[in-house]
C-alpha cells in the first residue's frame, strides 16, 4: 500500500481550475520531488493534499484512508505536516516559542522531542530566545521545518528552498536527508531540478499548468 496517493484530483482557486486529473504515489520512506516552473501547480497540489484548498474531484489517500475533505487540523493529527514556501514562521515569536507552537496538539511531555529537533538543527540551539523575524531566510526555514517535526509526522510536505542562497539550499537539503533517515517520508517542491534529482528517490514533473 502506498503511504500517500493522489488519484485524479481536480482543484484550483475560485472558478480557475489549476490541477487537471493529477495523480501521484508516494511510498513509505521516500523523498519525492515535484519539479516545475512557477505557476505549474506544485504549491496548489500541496495545499490541496493538506486540505487548505478544496478537492473538486478525485481522492487523496493517506495510509489508505481518504483525507480529501478533511480540515487541516484533522490531517495534522493523522501525521501529515506541511511547510509552505511563505509565511511559515511566527516572526514576532522566539525560536523556542515557534517550536512550542509546533507541539500545540500534543498533550504529552514533548521536551525530549524538542531536544531532538535542536540536535537536528544545531544552529538554532544558541538562538532559542531570538525573535525569528531577526533571523536569516535559511534560519527561518530551519525553524519552520523544526516546528513541523515537533509533531513527529510520518509524512512532510515541504517547499524548502525558494529565494535562498545556494549554500543555504545545500544545508536545508542536508537536513531533509537527515529527517528522511529518521523515517519521515518527504514530498518536496523544488524549482532547482538538479538539486531535486540529487536528493530524491522519486521525481514528478509539473502536475499541471494553469488554464
Amino acid at each position: 500500500m502506498n503511504l500517500l496517493e493522489v488519484e485524479n484530483v481536480v482543484s484550483g482557486y475560485g472558478e480557475m481550475e489549476i490541477l487537471h486529473d493529477v495523480s501521484i504515489r508516494v511510498e513509505k520512506g521516500e523523498i519525492v520531488s515535484m519539479i516545475g516552473p512557477n505557476g505549474a501547480g506544485k504549491s496548489t497540489l500541496m495545499k490541496t493534499i493538506f486540505g487548505l484548498l478544496k478537492t473538486w474531484k478525485g481522492r487523496v489517500l493517506f495510509h489508505g484512508q481518504d483525507i480529501a475533505r478533511l480540515p487541516p487540523e484533522q490531517i495534522v493529527r493523522r501525521g501529515l505536516c506541511y511547510v509552505p514556501q511563505e509565511n511559515n514562521v511566527f516572526s514576532t515569536l522566539t525560536v523556542q516559542e515557534n517550536l512550542d507552537m509546533g507541539a500545540f496538539i500534543r498533550d504529552d511531555d514533548y521536551r525530549p522531542r524538542l531536544e531532538e529537533v535542536y540536535d537536528l538543527f544545531p544552529d538554532l540551539k544558541g538562538r532559542r530566545g531570538t525573535r525569528v523575524g531577526k533571523l536569516s531566510g535559511g534560519m527561518r526555514q530551519m525553524v519552520a521545518l523544526g516546528r513541523a517535526l515537533m509533531l513527529d509526522p510520518r509524512t512532510l510536505l515541504d517547499e524548502p528552498s525558494a529565494g535562498l542562497a545556494p549554500m543555504v539550499v545545500e544545508m536545508i537539503f542536508e537536513r531533509i536527508r537527515a529527517i528522511n533517515q529518521q523515517g519521515v517520508t518527504s514530498v518536496i517542491v523544488e524549482q532547482n531540478a538538479r538539486k531535486a534529482l540529487e536528493n530524491s528517490q522519486s521525481k514528478s514533473t509539473s502536475p499541471a499548468a494553469p488554464t
